[in-house]
């Protein structure tokens, strides 16, 4: 059993801190939030995330999960003290660091005693380095800074932690290293790999790894794009490059770009870091710019099928999550596409299974809401998919067409057969496929 101090509680740190209790170890959760901890000892889950909640309340009550607002109480009898702060990009696209830096710096005045510090958040190359100095700062006890990014899928948090295609672990520390591959162990048991590496190339790992992800989703978008010039079909492009195993099959479906907490930041992120150090990053720059432009590439096509005149249509929406098994709203598309629909003068309401209450926290009740994905599309002149939730692929069409005012989809995440669609008489537009009229 390892004694674990996890800071921060928001999607990374309970995950992490859950999940490493599931494993036997004693974990104490840290926040400042005092309604936020007050809720997670009452047992709730303050996020959405499939599985998390079981694991949550399992380890609550077996005792190896406790929370706490007190950063001297919370890593007092911790050997490794996990920070997993938010670094939110500032206007120029840079991390802020000063959540991170902050803790570090009160972590110096209060350790009496070795301890591992762990960089759970996505930060920048030299981060390690920043944290390290200013713990120092403030004490002459021994300690080591480890970087350990995370690749949590949003939605598949809980197995993706459970069952890591890939640990890795930067440190120029022997005895750090050893406590970590102890406390991983567990996790890797089928074989998947432990990586150890220097501090600067664990930290760039993670970023290059979701800046190329974010890369593959835009590349397939342009080309998608391209086929409706053209006539292509981007399902059967699709299908023939993703046979390449070179090129593999995942993050090749087209729809209306990448949003959540991640992709859009650590882009940013590599960029304005690439900037400092004295290079441009090309590819990049023009992901940001491309993607920006995909989250809105439906609302011509709906503009255009009501002649230039959106004035007091109303538009159902299925999905406001940026992706589906989540309520993350952040840069989700949806909220972008929903921006111009209100702008023009159109009418919205929402249907989503889990992120609604954040949409209502953020933009109120400039859109209304559906209890289910049906009652959303009632006296509706059109339905637009953001989100492909799995209740929204195999719909009851009947129902759809007994409630829109006319048979017009706008699917931003290519749900439907194009056949399928056409058969039922629907006006459908898809993304890099033929227009059905």
């Amino acid at each position: 059993m390892n004694k674990i101090a996890v800071v921060g509680t928001g999607y990374v740190g309970l995950v992490t801190g859950t999940c490493f209790a599931e494993t036997g170890n004693q974990v104490t959760c840290i926040d400042i939030d005092e309604a936020k901890v007050n809720q997670m000892k009452n047992g709730e889950v303050p996020i959405y995330e499939p599985n998390l909640e079981t694991y949550f309340e399992r380890n609550i009550a077996a005792g190896r999960l406790k929370f706490t607002t007190s950063l001297e109480e919370g890593i007092k009898d911790a050997e490794i003290i996990f920070l997993a702060l938010p670094t939110p990009p500032g206007e120029d696209g840079s991390a802020d660091l000063s959540y991170i830096l902050g803790v570090a710096e009160e972590l110096g005045k209060i350790i009496t005693e070795f301890k591992v510090i762990v960089d759970k958040s996505t930060v920048p190359v030299g981060t390690a380095e920043k944290v390290e100095a200013a713990i120092a700062s403030n004490s002459k006890i021994e300690f080591a800074v480890v970087s350990n990014p995370e690749f949590l899928r949003e939605g598949f948090a809980v197995s993706d932690f459970m069952k890591p295609d890939r640990v890795v672990l930067g440190t120029s520390s022997e005895k750090a290293k050893k406590i970590m591959e102890k406390l991983y162990k567990p996790f890797v048991r089928q074989g998947n790999p432990i990586y150890f590496m220097d501090e600067k190339s664990a930290e760039l790992t993670k970023y290059a790894a979701n800046s190329f992800l974010a890369t593959k989703i835009t590349f397939m978008n342009e080309v998608a794009n391209f086929c409706e010039l053209v006539g292509a079909d981007i399902d059967m492009v699709r299908a023939g490059i993703g046979s390449d195993t070179r090129i593999g099959k995942r993050f090749l479906f087209p729809g209306i770009g990448y949003g959540g907490s991640c992709f859009p930041k650590d882009v940013q992120a590599l960029v304005k870091s690439g900037n400092d150090a004295g290079y441009t990053f090309e590819i990049l720059n023009s992901v940001i710019q491309i993607n920006q432009k995909q989250k809105t590439i439906m609302f011509p096509k709906i503009k255009n099928y009501f002649k230039g005149d959106l004035k007091g249509k109303r538009i159902a929406v299925w999905g406001l999550a940026f992706k589906p098994d989540t309520d993350d709203i952040r840069e989700a598309p949806a909220l972008y596409l929903i921006e111009e629909l209100l702008k023009s003068g159109a009418k919205v309401c929402a249907y989503d299974p889990e992120a609604m209450e954040n949409v209502k926290s953020t933009i109120g009740d400039k859109i209304e809401y559906a209890a289910n994905e049906y009652e959303v599309l009632d006296n509706c002149d059109a339905l637009l998919i953001c989100t492909e939730w799995g209740i929204f692929r195999n719909p009851n069409f009947e129902k759809i067409k007994e409630s829109l005012k006319e048979l017009v989809i706008f699917d931003g995440r290519n749900l439907f057969e194009i056949d399928e669609m056409n058969n039922k008489g629907f006006y459908y537009s898809s993304i890099g496929r033929k227009l059905i009229e």
